[in-house]
């Protein structure tokens, strides 16, 4: 079946891509909206897969209501937002508007995506919108597992690839995300990632529970921040559309610890923008998120680096990508590295090749913390890897 995916996921993008291209719409213009169309697929989909189940188990007169499909973790979707209802619009009806008041409807008999849905399809022109609910239409209905959330990742990677610095922003390759997890192993606890971007760090972890037969709503619960309100909307939207949720906030991470971070998670992920300059570090200078101090140079990286140290508990571990300049940085920085090491946190550092985002070509490095390591024979070990 994966192969099956892979050539719908292809199929899908060609011919929406094809659409972006006859266009007069830029790519950053386009995606949204593209990724907003997913969702409704995916939400109608589980919708429907729900109502067939409902009516085939009715027994009674009782009218089947949206306390049914909340109970069984599907958004209730009213008649105004179904896709069906959609793509039957009659010529010439304003395709954008009822697209928008689909996305309000969702947002309203849903608590949980309130402002969260994109609203301008407005912005784009009828018969590219009917191509695209068409296009969309396309994906079987019996089509298995998590489908659509690839599908949203796989549309995530490649609008970030044609936004390039942008979309490095808000994506993280997949085989990076998933060695951090593999290393790491979030099978129960909370998971925290304060630059989570469009949540590829929280999918993966769930699918990872998945994997090992365990329920990752019962199993993981997730906190993420980021700073634009437009990739927490896109993260969120991620989340459902793998059937997930979780507490996503807007804040700038430097400066906000919305989630009262220090010493609550089990489990630390990240991929934080590289050499960040200009934080204003009288600001935080008494935070205790960064216990090592404020490093001199006018460089983030090792206030990134002690957030998520102290964000773990006695025994959390933590996975992130950092620049490969962090690893053998002098001075003050130097000073925080050694503090961490004789701390016994740092367990594993993996070197990565060059060329593997699209905000950066420089290589990076993988680090590793595990708080519960100063309990063990191993504290004073650090395993290096060189896989590039």
């Amino acid at each position: 079946m994966a192969g099956n995916h892979n050539e719908i996921e292809k199929r899908l993008w060609g011919a929406a891509d094809e659409l972006r291209a006859n266009s007069k719409l830029k790519s950053s213009e386009y995606s949204v909206p593209v990724l907003g169309l997913i969702f409704l697929r995916y939400a109608d989909h589980k919708f429907t897969m729900a109502q067939k189940e409902l009516e085939g188990k009715s027994t009674s007169r009782r009218v089947i209501g949206k306390t049914d499909y909340q109970a069984r973790g599907v958004l209730y979707l009213p008649e105004a937002s179904r896709f069906s209802k959609l793509l039957k619009l009659p010529e010439g009806a304003d395709i954008g508007k009822a697209i928008n008041e689909a996305m309000r409807a969702i947002e309203s008999e849903n608590e949980e995506l309130k402002d969260i849905l994109p609203k301008t399809y407005n912005h784009l022109d009828n018969s590219t919108l009917v191509e695209l609910l068409k296009t969309f239409n396309s994906v079987p209905m019996d089509i298995e597992g998590d489908a659509f959330g690839k599908i949203y990742e796989y549309f995530l990677g490649k609008f970030a690839m044609s936004e390039g610095q942008k979309g490095g922003e808000f994506f993280t390759p997949t085989s990076i995300v998933k060695l951090i997890v593999e290393v790491i192993e979030p099978y129960h606890g909370r998971i925290f990632d304060p630059a989570c971007g469009s949540g590829g760090m929280f999918v993966q972890s769930a699918r990872f529970v998945g994997n090992h037969k365990k329920n990752p709503n019962s199993e993981i619960s997730v906190y993420g921040q980021e700073k634009t309100a437009e990739t927490v909307r896109l993260c969120k939207m991620n989340l459902a559309v793998h059937g997930l949720s979780g507490d996503i906030r807007e804040g700038n991470s430097y400066y906000e610890d919305i989630h009262k971070s220090v010493g609550k998670f089990d489990f630390v992920m990240a991929n934080p923008p590289f050499n960040v300059d200009r934080v204003d570090k009288e600001r935080i200078k008494d935070d205790p998120r960064f216990p090592f101090g404020m490093p001199k140079p006018d460089n983030g990286n090792y206030l990134w680096i002690q957030v998520f140290y102290s964000a773990l508990n006695e025994n959390g571990r933590s996975g992130f990508v950092m620049a490969n300049s962090a690893s053998d940085a002098r001075g003050s920085e130097q000073d925080i590295r050694k503090s961490l090491i004789e701390n016994g946190a740092v367990d594993v550092m993996v070197a990565v090749g060059s060329n593997f985002f699209y905000t950066v070509t420089l290589p990076c490095t993988l680090w590793f913390f595990d708080r519960g390591k100063a309990k063990t024979p191993r504290k004073d070990k650090v395993l290096f890897l060189d896989a590039r």
